[in-house]
C-alpha cells in the first residue's frame, strides 16, 4: 500500500520551461553584429569576387587542361590528313598522339595532367602506349585495298 502523498514511481512531471540562453551582451570591444559579435567572427570571410578573379580562374583552369590540348591538336591534325585522303598518315599520327598522351602522362605530375589522368599513372601510360603503338603498326602494316596511295 501506498501511504498518502508519499512520491510515485512514474514519469516525471514537468516542471517550468528553462528560459532559453540569452546572447552575449555588446562589448566596445564586440559591438552587436546582427546577433552575432565580432568575437564568433564575420559573416563573409572574404571580399566579393571580382572580373579579375574570375579571369585568373579561368586561366588556371585552360592551364590545367595544356596538355589534353597538345593531344587534341595532334587528333585534329590526324583527322585533317585523313580528310585530304591521306589515310594511312592520318593514322599514323593519330597513333603518335596516344603516344605523345604517354610520354606526357609519364612527365606531369597528377595535378598537373589535367584530363589525361584518368586512371592510375602506370594504367595511363601503359593504356596509351599500348594502343599508340598498335595504331601506328597497323597505319604501317596495311598495303593495297581501295584506299591505298597511288
Amino acid at each position: 500500500m501506498t501511504t498518502p502523498g508519499a512520491a510515485t514511481p512514474g514519469p516525471p512531471t514537468p516542471g517550468p520551461p528553462t528560459p532559453d540562453p540569452e546572447p552575449a551582451p555588446a562589448t566596445e570591444d564586440a559591438p552587436e553584429t546582427g546577433g552575432t559579435t565580432v568575437a564568433d567572427g564575420p559573416r563573409h570571410a572574404r571580399a566579393p569576387r571580382t572580373a579579375g578573379d574570375y579571369a585568373r580562374a579561368l586561366g588556371r583552369r585552360l592551364r590545367a587542361q595544356a596538355p589534353l590540348a597538345v593531344v587534341l591538336a595532334v587528333v585534329v591534325v590526324a583527322f585533317w590528313r585523313i580528310g585530304l585522303q591521306h589515310w594511312r598518315e592520318g593514322t599514323t599520327v593519330l597513333g603518335l598522339a596516344l603516344l605523345v598522351a604517354a610520354v606526357l602522362r609519364v612527365a606531369l605530375p597528377d595535378r598537373t595532367a589535367g584530363l589525361l589522368a584518368v586512371r592510375p599513372r602506370r594504367t595511363d601510360v601503359l593504356t596509351y602506349a599500348a594502343f599508340g603503338v598498335v595504331v601506328v603498326l597497323v597505319s604501317l602494316t596495311i598495303t593495297g585495298g581501295p584506299l591505298a596511295s597511288r
